[in-house]
């Protein structure tokens, strides 16, 4: 779930530059493809790993957490010694991004993966929603069309799951959650990362997220320390350092409509290996309702970028 965008586990900290210096050149279309690729794959350890769900998500965040703060501090963004009321937003918005890793994850081992990549990115049209209360204004055309495709195809997902198994669905609505839970995580650091910046903002969020996953985990009795630690530096390398790092060089030199459609690189990742490893097979009602509801995640990620 983890961290941290607008893509799952998408960079929630950069935003297309205005600088004629910035405009994208072909690293940053590397970039920002291979970092959207980097982040398809971490739903692929988390089923793989041999701890349980949510303690997945603690190790994903404990083992990067040195490296990210290293970052930080090469790069003279403060991790500690923040105002108070920073602080406190920075806190309430990791502890939404605990409860979003442990329900996505916990979504992923129930549900199919192409599922789970969707779903988790279910924030950017919570967004969408917010910024339509927020300015008391009716929906324009575009965002009417974010709407039906995503309540459309977010329909057929679910039945489709309904059919396969009752575990199924529930794995989806895990991994709704977990999209609703991360567009509160986004608004609480809005203004956080104009003091933190990007890496400091992230070693933050892990220092504070990793113990409440420990603690879930422990709570929901699942085996903590594995016996095979290498799906989990996978995890924390490829979904937390990596693609991470590759979207925050990246997404500064995008309009957000560019961000919106990188994102769908990411089921389409995520469904091939589903196919591949778990032999997860998708008929052609579950391909409609996908690409409804990335269409819709296109869509609102422009609008709200």
């Amino acid at each position: 779930m983890g961290t941290t965008s607008e893509t799952r586990d998408r960079s929630p900290w950069a935003s297309a530059s205005q600088n004629p210096d910035d405009a994208p050149r072909a690293w940053h279309w590397v970039a920002l493809i291979a970092g959207n690729m980097a982040l398809a794959l971490g739903p692929w350890s988390v089923r793989l790993a041999d701890s349980g769900p949510v303690a997945a998500g603690f190790w994903r965040l404990a083992l990067a957490l040195p490296i990210i703060w290293l970052i930080a501090r090469r790069a003279g963004q403060p991790v500690l010694g923040v105002p108070r009321r920073i602080a406190f937003l920075v806190a309430l918005g990791a502890l939404a991004f605990a409860f979003d890793l442990a329900s996505w994850h916990i979504g992923i081992e129930q549900t199919r993966l192409g599922n789970a990549t969707l779903f988790g990115n279910a924030g950017s049209i919570v967004l969408l929603f917010w910024g339509i209360v927020v300015a008391r204004t009716m929906p324009a055309r575009a965002e009417w069309a974010a709407i039906i495709l995503a309540l459309g195809g977010a329909a057929i997902l679910l039945g489709r799951s309904a059919e396969i198994s009752a575990s199924t669905l529930v794995g989806d609505l895990f991994c709704i959650t977990a999209g609703f839970l991360y567009a509160v995580y986004l608004l609480c650091l809005q203004d956080a990362r104009k003091t933190l910046g990007s890496w400091g903002l992230l070693a933050r969020v892990c220092l504070v997220a990793a113990p409440v996953l420990l603690f879930v985990a422990l709570l929901r009795g699942e085996p903590v320390w594995p016996r095979d630690w290498t799906p989990l530096l996978v995890l924390a390398i490829l979904s937390q350092v990596i693609g991470q790092g590759l979207l925050v060089f990246a997404l500064r030199a995008f309009p957000p409509m560019i961000i919106g459609l990188a994102l769908l690189t990411q089921p389409a990742v995520a469904v091939g290996y589903g196919f591949l490893a778990f032999g997860e097979v998708l008929g052609p009602l579950d391909l409609v309702g996908m690409a409804m509801v990335g269409a819709a995640l296109a869509v609102a990620r422009a609008r709200t970028g």
